[in-house]
């Protein structure tokens, strides 16, 4: 299939070049998606998806490993994230696309590129899904004595509802979800803080003492705590899918990417610097429950009544926002990937509330299906498929890069970046040295190992299959006088795009 437009943009015409910002409906064909969603919706699904219970219970894996080092790691990974997004912002800004990454990278290498890095994002997705609703059903099982997956079933229900009507309620819903999730951050920071200089009463100040070694296991420490924390940022992508819903897409991913990529860094960033300064690293390690959590621990040093009962509604609010948003994200996707020939074409389907009403039950049921994994699978397979999130994550981010790289030159050309990647082409050469070192560090590590074998295999079938399904989408289509492609819509009239169809065949 040889459709490279942006799903976002309807079509280009000659040029290429079309003024999505202005659009009223984000469109693909004539299936056309809705435009409700602002800034401030985008901006807080990024930093819902990105601030989960791993942030909570998951902080202080990589304070153990590292010391108060981690800090290193932190910057780090947060500097990499910061550069991949910056990029994947200009892409999208230039292309809003409901496919995101998968789109640009069908543009700037190919059917199969954009085919297996969708699908692979897609897998990941829904594993993450299927943990969040278990964890999230487990406590609240705790809470009313009964078997976990009773809430969970419950809090499916209620968030197939909310994603079934038009999207701009499904902003709201995930936006005031998000807002209490930050507000908790800043209510961490300000009583952490406190505690620190010693402004509560009956508390001293705590100085510098728990800093000290800074890096007790030296550089493998501080490596490994990059491993325990690089892939804690994994999320914020979701932004630039729900950009082409928004009402000015161009406009809001600018906003929106900038927006949330600085306050993570300063809410991950500042967490860990309090949680440092006033638990000793030693003390430290993964949280199963949040009694063990260092939020709970830090909480409960100022004499905060209920600290407990408090932090495990707070995680399974987090658990909740991100299964919210990524329902949304996987049914996008598939969207996408149905307009693209990469999913069957019942996934083009909306309906009158804007809304892909068949993408968003096909995301369910296979949520579904990763929770009875959980439950009820083989121990050594629910091991290999969720450890494979973290790598995963890393083929997704040097997918955007390399795109980046690409298509740079054709977009600054066409006058369509309203955002740019700083000190190109160096800073993202320098991401992708960092994200192959990031690789090898990852071979070093027996867990991260398998994550690095695994998702490698899984990238190549889905590129092979890729390869065999674009050419297969290319004989389909239909070439116009004027060079334009008219692809194999369900209705004949999916939309056109003028890249070269020979080009894309040879790849």
């Amino acid at each position: 299939m040889s459709t490279e437009h942006a799903e976002g943009t309807g079509a280009t015409g000659a040029t290429g070049a079309a003024d999505t910002s202005a659009a009223p409906q984000a469109e693909v064909g004539n299936r056309k998606l809705g435009h409700g969603l602002q800034v401030r919706h985008l901006t807080m699904m990024g930093l819902g998806s990105a601030v989960g219970a791993g942030l909570f219970l998951g902080t202080g894996v990589g304070i153990n490993a590292a010391g108060p080092a981690v800090l290193l790691s932190y910057i780090v990974a947060g500097v990499i994230v910061v550069f991949v997004m910056r990029m994947l912002g200009e892409l999208a800004a230039a292309r809003p696309a409901s496919g995101t990454f998968a789109t640009y990278a069908r543009m700037a290498f190919g059917p199969w590129a954009g085919f297996s890095l969708g699908w692979l994002y897609w897998f990941m997705l829904i594993m993450v899904m299927g943990t969040e609703i278990t964890g999230a059903g487990a406590i609240m099982g705790n809470w009313f004595g009964v078997e976990g997956w009773i809430p969970g079933l419950i809090c499916v229900v209620l968030f197939t509802v909310v994603n079934l009507f038009a999207v701009r309620g499904f902003g709201e819903f995930e936006y005031w979800f998000s807002f209490i999730k930050v507000a908790v951050i800043v209510f961490f920071l300000a009583i952490g803080v406190l505690l620190v200089f010693g402004l509560l009463p009956g508390h001293e100040p705590v100085g510098v003492d728990n800093f000290t070694p800074f890096a007790p296991n030296g550089i493998s420490g501080i490596a490994a705590g990059l491993l325990a924390v690089a892939f804690a940022f994994g999320g914020i992508e979701i932004v630039t899918i729900a950009a082409a819903e928004s009402e000015k897409p161009a406009q809001a991913i600018t906003a929106a990417v900038r927006a949330v990529v600085w306050r993570i860094m300063v809410f991950y960033l500042g967490s860990v610097l309090v949680i440092c300064a006033l638990l000793n690293y030693t003390t430290l390690d993964g949280a199963d429950v949040a009694a063990d959590s260092p939020f709970t621990r830090v909480l409960a040093m100022a004499d905060i009544p209920g600290v407990v009962g408090f932090m495990e509604a707070i995680i399974v609010l987090a658990l909740l926002s991100a299964f919210n948003a990524q329902i949304y994200a996987t049914s996008r996707l598939m969207f996408s990937f149905s307009h693209q020939g990469n999913a069957p074409k019942l996934f083009r389907k909306v309906s009158s509330q804007r809304v892909p009403l068949p993408a968003v039950i096909c995301s369910l049921i296979f949520a579904f299906i990763s929770v009875g994994l959980q439950l009820w699978g083989p121990d050594n397979l629910i091991n290999l498929l969720f450890n494979a999130v973290g790598g995963c994550l890393l083929v997704i981010w040097l997918g955007i890069v390399a795109s980046e790289l690409k298509l740079r030159r054709e977009l600054e050309a066409e006058g369509s970046l309203s955002v740019k990647m700083w000190a190109w082409p160096t800073l993202p050469i320098i991401t992708i040295i960092a994200l192959v070192g990031l690789t090898v560090l990852m071979l070093f590590d027996d867990v991260a190992r398998d994550q690095v074998v695994t998702v490698t295999i899984a990238f190549a079938l889905l590129s092979l299959l890729g390869w065999y399904v674009g050419r297969r989408n290319v004989a389909r289509s239909v070439i116009n006088p004027d060079g334009t492609v008219i692809t194999d819509g369900a209705d004949g009239t999916a939309g056109t795009t003028s890249i070269d169809t020979d080009r894309l065949a040879d790849r």
